[in-house]
């Protein structure tokens, strides 16, 4: 057990849960080749693209991405339909509610963009740094497969690096942690000096077909396009719900989630063909956890990259955003 400063949360329950953590076997290790650091530059897009799916929250509605490159500093979410608003800036500033997913907001409380983290962890997942992203709503479409409409409308323009912006790389200047109410927990631990690398080490454990998955890898290419296959996931019992009641609520109205763009999880057994299989057991879940949800939430870093090593335990968006708000209130980040 470390002795990381806890910046939220219980000691004990963080003690219990770095035991049960530790005690999950490591399913699947994707490190970066020896020597490898990431991109010293800021980066943009070589050309504009488009990915258009239905829309997560109307059915039969298809909702389409414009992204285009961008000399303006960080990621930036304008919405079409709302012709007097400023875009949005990708920031754990602009975090609206991160219940269910991440929603950012700036301005109007109408000018909004919902279930961005399948979008804004490609700004860290592929260091891409300056880009603008335009939609005719803020009802984002998800896709069959993850995200690599996106990955794919990446590669096909490439990325741009401009030897004239060094990228500011960030760290802790101190092992943190904060501890949700569950016994999730998320620690950051400082980069070693000269290394920029980013490396996560991503343990969920479900109590259903899910169960318990461990992933470890170091964010980069070609670790991210992996994980950005795996699909979001839920319960059978939530499918369900979606599907009658939860039909009146609007954070629940998913109208668009299928049995393609969506892992369903039974108690015992998926409900759906699960994917990303390694050595005959599926962790599409944990991927999906790690690749786009966790580095989503990284992604909101105000500006530059995060570096050293992360471990998340029964994590999820709430105790993401928490977290990246924390060590902004806390004054914990540093430059390398």
């Amino acid at each position: 057990m470390d002795d990381s400063r806890i910046l939220a949360g219980d000691e004990y329950l963080l003690r219990l849960s770095q035991e049960a953590q530790a005690a999950i076997p490591i399913d699947m290790s994707f490190m970066a080749p020896d020597g490898w650091q990431p991109q010293p530059y800021e980066t943009t897009l070589g050309g504009r693209f488009h990915a258009t799916g239905p829309a997560t929250y109307r059915k039969g509605i298809s909702s389409t991405l414009f992204f285009e490159p961008s000399i303006r500093r960080g990621w930036w979410l304008d919405r079409l339909d709302l012709y007097e608003q400023l875009p949005i800036r990708v920031s754990i500033r602009n975090v609206w509610t991160a219940q269910r997913n991440i929603v950012l907001r700036s301005g109007n409380p109408h000018n909004y963009v919902r279930m961005t983290e399948h979008i804004v962890a490609h700004r860290l997942g592929l260091g891409l740094d300056n880009v603008r992203i335009s939609m005719d709503s803020g009802d984002p479409p998800l896709f069959d497969l993850g995200s690599m409409p996106i990955v794919e409308g990446i590669r096909k323009v490439g990325i741009v690096v401009n030897k004239e912006r060094p990228v500011t790389f960030l760290t802790v200047k101190e092992p943190v942690t904060i501890v949700g109410p569950n016994g999730g927990f998320l620690t950051f631990y400082p980069a070693a000096a000269g290394d920029h690398k980013l490396t996560l080490d991503v343990s969920i454990d479900f109590p259903t077909a899910i169960g318990k998955q461990r992933i470890v890898f170091d964010v980069w290419d070609d670790a991210f396009v992996h994980g950005a296959h795996a699909r979001t996931n839920c319960s059978q019992a939530m499918m369900f719900y979606t599907k009658t009641i939860g039909k009146l609520f609007a954070d629940t109205r998913n109208l668009g989630y299928t049995k393609d763009n969506i892992l369903v999880a039974g108690k015992r057994a998926y409900v759906n063909p699960p994917r990303l299989l390694h050595d005959g057991k599926s962790l599409e879940a944990v991927w999906h956890r790690a690749c786009l949800d966790l580095i989503a939430a990284l992604s909101l870093v105000d500006s530059g990259r995060l570096c050293g090593k992360i471990v998340s335990y029964k994590a999820g968006h709430t105790l993401d955003t928490r977290f990246m708000t924390l060590l902004y209130r806390q004054a914990v980040l540093t430059k390398v």
